[in-house]
């Protein structure tokens, strides 16, 4: 049976590089960073060229700038939450748009319950944010801007740069997640004009269990974990070595390989894309067109008339591995925030899956899921009450 690999936004695999870089520092060179002895400076050197290789990857002005934490879920609730509290006294409002990543958006609800405010940003049909809403969204008391590059759910692409010149001409911070698009789409902080920018080392082929935030000299930050003065004193805890070793690894190696990692999956998604388009019907694309204004490594698609659940679990039966954008809560499905935010009917939002590509799928693996996708839809169909109502005449289609 194939084993087909397709959810990439999920997690990455280590690279073999990556994973011998990373050995040595389990049970040969073992000290903590925070040891004065030869083991222990062994080990700091070791973080502090880690710091250097990721700064470099994304052109941080130091690599001091650099903070590592357990994953970029700690990274996004360092950055709202610690900058929330660092800056209060400029304000307790938040401006973010309606599809940030749960990590964010719950990080601004449970500071509601300490007395923040925020301002939910609408997007459009496609996930795009109008920097002029965002604008409007700005309060005198606004103390920080939060805003993906890439989306996490439908991949948009957003408009960084003129986001940053908002917040900079109010003198607001503004926390970039990057978590998506770390490791596929360039980034320059300096560029970009961020303040914070949280990045996922496991999801360009890193280990799990260690996350990056970006902090430039200027954006303060109040740590949320407490003890010992590790990072900068910024996050106290001992320094996952072999973890950060491998995110620096990781991150040369995404700056090497970047241009030809982003073709290479460009071009599986339009692949993929223009096939199902001519071979399922009553179906569509959530998020931008296929292009410069979306994550290369994604596709977002409704399926009409099925659930997305039941197609990535059928798909998983045939060898291949994609994600269901519906989640299971509490025995209800539920669909997605972001859905939801870009107005897509509950019906539709149902019918979601998430294709992702990596580096090393190849254009067999993506013929081979273009043949065995529509065999599961017509399937899955054919027990469906909706769709036989549909063949009927009963009720229409939303989709083409």
């Amino acid at each position: 049976m194939p084993n087909v690999y397709l959810d990439h936004q999920a997690s990455t695999s280590v690279l073999p590089e990556v994973l011998a870089a990373m050995q040595p520092w389990f049970s040969e060179s073992f000290g903590s960073p925070s040891s004065i002895h030869q083991h222990g400076l062994r080990a700091r050197d070791a973080l502090q060229h880690a710091r250097e290789q990721v700064a470099a990857f994304i052109n941080a002005e130091s690599p001091e700038d650099i903070i590592f934490t357990s994953g970029a879920t700690e990274a996004a609730n360092l950055a709202v939450k610690g900058a929330a509290f660092a800056n209060q006294r400029q304000g307790k409002h938040i401006v973010l748009s309606a599809i940030e990543h749960p990590a964010i958006a719950n990080s601004v609800e449970f500071l509601h319950t300490l007395g923040f405010s925020s301002s939910v940003v609408k997007v459009d049909s496609h996930g795009f944010l109008d920097p002029d809403d965002l604008r409007a969204g700005i309060r005198e008391d606004t103390s920080l801007i939060c805003i993906h590059h890439a989306n996490h759910d439908i991949g948009t692409i957003q408009a960084v740069g003129e986001i940053a010149a908002i917040a900079a001409e109010r003198g607001i911070p503004l926390f970039v997640d990057a978590s998506a698009s770390g490791g596929w789409l360039p980034i320059d902080v300096q560029k970009m004009g961020a303040g914070l920018l949280s990045l996922a080392p496991h999801r360009f082929y890193g280990p799990k269990g260690v996350g990056v935030l970006y902090r430039h000299r200027r954006a303060r930050i109040t740590p949320l974990i407490h003890g010992g003065v590790q990072e900068g004193g910024r996050r106290a805890g001992t320094e996952n070595v072999p973890g950060i070793v491998g995110a620096g690894i990781a991150a040369e190696i995404a700056a090497r390989d970047l241009r030809a990692r982003r073709e290479h999956v460009s071009g599986l998604q339009r692949q993929l894309w223009e096939k199902l388009r001519s071979s399922i019907s009553h179906f569509c694309l959530n998020g931008p067109a296929v292009g410069e204004r979306r994550l290369p490594t994604n596709l977002n698609i409704s399926i009409e008339f099925v659930e997305g659940e039941g197609v990535a679990l059928m798909a998983d039966v045939q060898g291949i591995a994609i994600a269901s954008g519906a989640a299971c809560v509490s025995k209800a499905l539920k669909a997605s925030p972001v859905l939801t935010a870009i107005g897509l009917d509950h019906a539709l939002a149902q019918g979601n899956i998430i294709i992702s590509f990596g580096k090393d799928n190849t254009e067999a693996e993506i013929d081979h899921v273009a043949r065995t996708l529509p065999k599961i839809v017509e399937k899955l169909r054919a027990m469906s009450p909706m769709w036989d109502d549909f063949q009927k005449g009963l009720i229409r289609a939303q989709t083409q």
